[in-house]
């Protein structure tokens, strides 16, 4: 019998690099919080773009995971725009 190797995360199993492996946990991260603000805010995806500062289809992308479209920068640079730190507070909050 042979024993399974365990990985923290799926982003581990999938990536052979830890950089790669985290570089993908952050942008999941990220796009989570835009994603949930999105929601939180009823936001249309229109909406959304025109508060991040991106197209529609680009929102349409954000909400579909599609994960290997974004830079950290780009989803940093959106959360900015909307206000948002990539801790998900507003600036000033505690």
């Amino acid at each position: 019998m042979t024993t399974a190797k365990r990985w923290q995360s799926v982003w581990d199993a999938i990536e052979e690099q830890p950089f790669e492996a985290e570089h993908l946990k952050v942008r999941a991260a990220l796009m989570a919080e835009l994603a949930a603000y999105i929601d939180q805010e009823g936001l249309t995806q229109a909406q959304a773009a025109r508060r991040f500062g991106v197209t529609q289809p680009r929102i349409s992308d954000l909400v579909r995971g599609k994960i290997d479209l974004f830079s950290i920068d780009a989803l940093v640079n959106m959360l900015s725009a909307a206000g948002l730190h990539p801790e998900g507070r507003a600036p000033g909050s505690p």
